[in-house]
């Protein structure tokens, strides 16, 4: 096996990612109207053979879709994967996939560190993409990838799931009915807790994808063989470590942690409840490591965000205590309760809007006598995100979390990270889509 040397995350969004400029957008497509949409796999880890399975299944389920080609940088991986989805081609090398002319898109569940710089090659050779969250790894990653969907004009899904939800739809309609008056603030969490710690194999809550083979590395043979030039890609530098490897998320030079991992499913359906994306003003982070001390990004987690249209967003998280603050959005007039048990984006047949007391009377007047109501909320299969993209391959239209709403979430979360690392308060410049250290002048 050969390794390959690549450009930094810098040299390639300053270059404009031209490596595949010749398979422009308009490269030929397989598919056509009543025929499958052919689909590659890059990244076939955890998440990426969760996905996998979703797609086999819809597949067995009449609707058109197919595996076409699967790509993973771990030889048992990638056997695996064409021995489950029946795959035409497996390789090692995302770029031989992108070079396909039987693959229409691809799904991308790499380590976040690769995001754009796939999805952008994605893009430039003529193929859809659905891209796992968290979009990007950085800002300007995210800024990019809007600034290529545009160019060539793909359809681009970010693979927060959640956000195909009908409670979203509903809140959001429930705002602009006016039922909450103005809106005021907004706070969601994410907690979860084990005895190893996130990120680690946790089989007492059923998780074993985050397991160590020690078998495998880059000096060993046959399937047990990683190509981790390959896998670091864009990152800095260094020697094998299954640690990096198999336990990604606990490490800065791939993951935001908790933020990116687990904050994105709530920031980015907020941005659907709000009614349109919005970017913050000021964003604060707090937290630390205070349970777990075998990684670099913290246990527990707290973001504090203020809004150019006068509203904040509180968010809480822990990976050493499994109690969820009540996920809310509070209005002047009244608040909206996502899920009776806490957890922001956790299933639930219903969302409740109470009235402030102080309204009621009014409250009464306009929604029915009440002073809360039950909105009932349309069970959702666990396919609709997917669904959702390949319908919009085909026809074209925006999907849920298109990119420009995804970098609106990406945005929001990533100043988070950086508020945590630098111990800053950081502001939006509007204007220069950038992040600054004083408040941008009007």
């Amino acid at each position: 096996m050969t390794h390959r040397s690549f450009w930094n995350r810098r040299q390639f969004l300053g270059a404009g990612g031209m490596a595949l400029a010749a398979s422009a957008s308009a490269a030929p497509q397989s598919s056509r109207a009543n025929s499958k949409t052919q689909v590659g796999m890059i990244g076939v880890g955890g998440r990426g053979s969760s996905l996998m399975r979703l797609v086999l299944g819809m597949e067995e389920g009449g609707a058109g879709v197919h595996v076409q080609a699967v790509c993973d940088v771990y030889e048992k991986r990638k056997q695996l994967a064409q021995e489950r989805s029946k795959a035409e081609f497996a390789t090692l090398d995302y770029r031989e996939v992108l070079g396909r002319k039987d693959v229409d898109a691809v799904i991308v569940a790499t380590p976040d560190h690769w995001h754009a710089t796939i999805a952008i090659e994605a893009m430039r050779a003529g193929k859809d993409v659905y891209l796992e969250k968290p979009m990007t790894h950085t800002i300007e990653e995210a800024k990019k990838v809007v600034q290529v969907v545009k160019e060539t004009r793909r359809v681009l899904q970010v693979g927060s799931q959640t956000t195909s939800k009908d409670q979203w739809w509903k809140a959001r309609k429930a705002i602009q009915d006016g039922m909450i008056g103005k809106l005021i603030s907004s706070q969601g969490s994410y907690h979860r807790n084990s005895i190893a710690g996130e990120w680690n194999s946790t089989p007492e809550r059923g998780n074993r994808s985050w397991q160590i083979e020690a078998q495998a590395g880059p000096n060993a043979k046959g399937v047990d063989y990683i190509d981790w030039d390959m896998w670091l890609g864009p990152a800095e530098k260094r020697e094998f470590d299954p640690q990096r490897y198999f336990r990604f998320r606990k490490f800065w030079d791939y993951s935001g942690g908790v933020a990116t991992d687990l904050f994105y499913h709530v920031v980015a359906p907020l941005q659907i409840c709000w009614g349109e994306p919005q970017f913050p003003h000021r964003v604060v982070s707090s937290g630390g490591i205070w349970a777990f001390p075998d990684r670099e990004v913290p246990d527990t987690f707290n973001l504090l965000a203020d809004f150019p249209k006068k509203h904040s967003l509180v968010l809480s998280a822990s990976m050493a205590n499994s109690t969820h603050i009540p996920g809310l959005i509070r209005g002047q007039k009244g608040t909206i309760t996502m899920v009776d048990h806490g957890q922001f984006e956790g299933a639930t047949d219903h969302i409740t809007v109470a009235a402030e007391r102080i309204y009621e009377a009014e409250f009464e007047e306009k929604f029915g006598g009440y002073k809360a109501v039950d909105i009932p909320v349309a069970e959702t299969p666990e396919d609709a995100h997917m669904a959702n993209f390949l319908e919009c391959v085909r026809t074209r239209q925006k999907p849920h979390l298109d990119a420009d709403t995804g970098y609106h979430a990406q945005v929001i979360i990533t100043m988070g990270v950086q508020s945590f690392r630098e111990s800053k308060v950081l502001f939006w410049d509007p204007k220069a889509e950038k992040v600054v250290y004083e408040p941008p002048s009007a």
